[in-house]
């Protein structure tokens, strides 16, 4: 019996890439999938239902259960709409991974306004739409007296985490993925709901397009030779999140490869203090020792 055999899960942006790795594991883990893609082009600007349609078939193929959705998650509706699906064909929902994303790379001093809300939509919007509308449901369960273990794992990035020159929208966004999920853990455990998040690093149409990384994301020449960039390397963690068992919430986890470390939130370090309210003079002349 797999991992997450009888788990029903939606997976977005699970057409390309990680999240249609995420969705190959989840299947062969015994779970049935709901696979959400709009099969957008890296800077949203188009749709394709193809992608979706293709990871259902392949999961089909070798037995396990899935189904396409082509909702967008940035609408209220199309939210709405997806964990529903997940309901009507399955009955009941387990888990969310919120994984879809674009990019629009610029510096700031070109990055245009609809650069900027196009990508905080995708990413934290959302985020949180499809959270907002499963969280309600798994409430009403809990609620009604059901024992709910439910589990939702967001993608966080590194770029947001750490920063990177070039993605001040995507990593904005990121970071706010970030907050939210250390928030919603701690508002929504009382419904049996466990919250948290990845930041991976893999081969994928993002990383093979953001700067400085296109030379480092190619397949290693030998065969034998272990591919740390490969997106399947990301989905065994997402899969243990995904677990009725596991115990973590309010985390989130940088993974790539074989690794997997635990990021620490934003944490006071150096400290400055006195007794009275400083004079600008003075605190102008020690404010540097705190980096120092």
């Amino acid at each position: 019996m797999g991992a997450l055999e009888g788990r029903v899960a939606i997976i977005t942006g699970a057409g390309r890439g990680i999240g249609r790795e995420h969705a190959l594991l989840f299947a062969s883990e015994g779970a049935k999938v709901v696979v959400n893609d709009v099969g957008g082009a890296l800077d949203g600007a188009a749709s394709d239902a193809t992608p979706a349609e293709e990871v259902v078939a392949e999961i089909r193929a070798t037995g396990g259960e899935a189904i396409a959705s082509h909702d967008n998650v940035v609408d209220w509706e199309g939210g709405a709409r997806l964990v529903q699906t997940a309901l009507d064909a399955y009955g009941d929902l387990h888990v969310l991974v919120n994984n879809a994303g674009i990019l629009r790379d610029r510096v700031l001093v070109n990055l245009s306004e609809d650069d900027w809300d196009a990508v905080v939509a995708v990413h934290l919007k959302g985020h949180f739409v499809t959270m907002r509308h499963a969280a309600a449901y798994w409430r009403a369960r809990a609620k009604a007296g059901d024992a709910v273990r439910a589990s939702i794992i967001n993608t966080s990035s590194t770029s947001g985490l750490l920063g990177n020159i070039g993605q001040s929208n995507y990593g904005a966004a990121k970071a706010g993925i970030a907050a939210l999920t250390v928030i919603a853990a701690e508002e929504l455990g009382r419904y049996g709901v466990r919250v948290n998040a990845i930041a991976p690093a893999a081969r994928t149409r993002m990383t093979e397009s953001t700067p400085g990384l296109a030379d480092e994301v190619v397949k290693p020449a030998d065969a034998a030779t272990f591919d740390a960039w490969d997106p399947a390397n990301i989905s065994p963690l997402v899969a243990v999140l995904a677990m009725e068992d596991c115990p973590a919430t309010g985390r989130v986890f940088f993974t790539m490869g074989g690794t997997v470390r635990l990021f620490q939130n934003w944490t006071m370090t150096t400290t400055l203090a006195r007794e009275e309210r400083w004079d600008v003079g003075e605190l102008a002349a020690q404010l540097p020792t705190l980096w120092a």
